[in-house]
């Protein structure tokens, strides 16, 4: 017997999730493919979703972003909000993310799990640990994918619409290296494993189209030395707070103007020297921002603490003279970063601006002592994907929609590029737009 569905869906976290209980509540019959032992992906891992809050303020963040996506994403987050309000979640009230977005908190695991009942209670399928092989491409058109489920024989699973969300391919070493940056490979995940690429290979057996090169990752700083073995990790070990500190590279300089954001400082850490550089921050920032909450909402936890507990590379010196006192083997002059630290406080001071770029009233760190945390970037998933339109219709090389086969959340590409503002909210309202298109 023909297995025939009006929507299936690939990989079941936030985008497959909102789509496939989006159609299955209009009314189509779904089904829905993950590969894990359990839906919701690296979504059961966030909390907030937001995004920059008008389009002045996206194109400002993200120049270079795909305009018609990000004009999309502002004006569809609000109903996909409303939309999450809808299966029964509670939304927390708007409130600031970052320097400049706009989000709100809600229950993530909650979602993806009402999700996938609704899908079920529609006489849906939702099937675990199950991989796709391959898509069925037949006449220039996609009619749905083989698939194999556990040990079992693989079999044809017939769909008017397939959509790709199986949530990029931070877990491919070989695709980071391609698609992101030579040493990408390395860097730890702070996502779920199971991200490995297959939509991008889905999508690219039939022709798709890809985004730009160079386009980045959406990832933070860790320190140094310490092993992600937790989903908690992925928050708690990110050190936010570089916004407000310094980080020098292995050559004892800075390089990035720290204010832009953490999220934008890993991606230009990957390119330094080793990967690797030193976060110093003083007293003020420790008590300000590196042991308070980084959201209002989320649990404060002295970063600079948690760090040295869990074995990383951590210094505190009561001034900056100590700092030449670095151990030797961490590859840093400290006593050139220390001369470094002056200067820096003595423009601050006189408000004379910094290469590269730090704010003229950046706050001097002149106050001791000093707290030193080796880092490193860590990756959740990579900018570069499966080209779509607003719609989140699959496009091919030639431009034009590939018939049956949609793409949403982190398979997709164009974007983000060298910019972030919100992944959950972009999974979210491209997994209503695929949704919509279900015929």
């Amino acid at each position: 017997m023909e297995e025939s569905y009006d929507l299936l869906v690939i990989g079941a976290g936030m985008a497959g999730s909102t789509a496939a209980a989006h159609a299955a509540r209009a009314g189509k019959t779904v089904c829905v493919v993950e590969i894990g032992s359990d839906v919701g992906g690296s979504a059961r891992y966030a909390g907030y979703a937001w995004t920059a809050p008008d389009h002045d303020v996206l194109d400002e963040q993200n120049p270079h972003g795909d305009p018609e996506l990000k004009r999309l994403l502002v004006e569809r987050f609000d109903d996909g909000v409303e939309w999450i309000r809808s299966v029964g979640v509670e939304v927390g009230e708007p409130q600031r993310i970052l320097s400049f977005g706009r989000g709100h908190k809600f229950d993530t695991n909650q979602y993806v799990d009402l999700c996938t009942r609704m899908v079920r209670d529609a006489g849906g399928d939702v099937l675990l640990r199950a991989t796709t092989e391959s898509l069925l491409f037949e006449d220039g058109v996609v009619r749905g994918a083989v698939i194999r489920t556990g040990s079992n024989a693989p079999r044809e699973v017939h769909a008017r619409s397939t959509l790709l969300a199986t949530g990029g391919f931070q877990g491919n070493k070989t695709l980071l290296a391609e698609h992101v940056h030579p040493a990408a490979g390395e860097m730890q995940l702070r996502s779920n494993p199971h991200s490995v690429g297959d939509g991008y290979r889905l999508a690219t057996s039939v022709g798709a189209a890809t985004g730009v090169g160079d386009a980045g990752f959406y990832g933070h700083l860790i320190p140094s030395g310490i092993e992600l073995v937790d989903p908690a990790d992925f928050v708690d070990l990110s050190l936010y707070y570089s916004e407000h500190a310094l980080l020098f590279d292995t050559d004892n300089e800075r390089f990035v103007d720290e204010t832009l954001g953490d999220h934008l400082t890993a991606m230009a850490l990957l390119s330094r020297p080793g990967g690797r550089g030193l976060l110093i921050a003083d007293s003020r920032v420790h008590r300000d921002w590196m042991s308070a909450s980084y959201v209002e909402g989320a649990v404060a936890i002295d970063k600079f603490a948690l760090a040295g507990k869990r074995g990383g590379r951590v210094g505190k010196a009561d001034a900056l003279e100590d700092l030449e006192y670095l151990p030797e083997e961490w590859g840093y002059d400290g006593a050139a970063i220390a001369s470094a630290v002056r200067r820096f406080n003595d423009a601050a001071e006189r408000g004379i601006g910094q290469a590269p770029g730090r704010a003229l009233d950046s706050a001097s760190m002149s106050e001791p002592p000093y707290y030193v945390i080796e880092t490193v970037p860590a990756i959740t998933f990579p900018f570069h994907g499966v080209t779509i339109d607003r719609r989140a219709r699959v496009l091919g090389v030639d431009g034009a929609a590939i018939p049956g086969l949609f793409a949403a959340g982190s398979d997709t590409g164009g974007l983000w590029n060298r910019a972030y503002a919100g992944g959950l909210a972009a999974a979210l309202v491209l997994g209503l737009a695929a949704a919509a298109e279900v015929r």
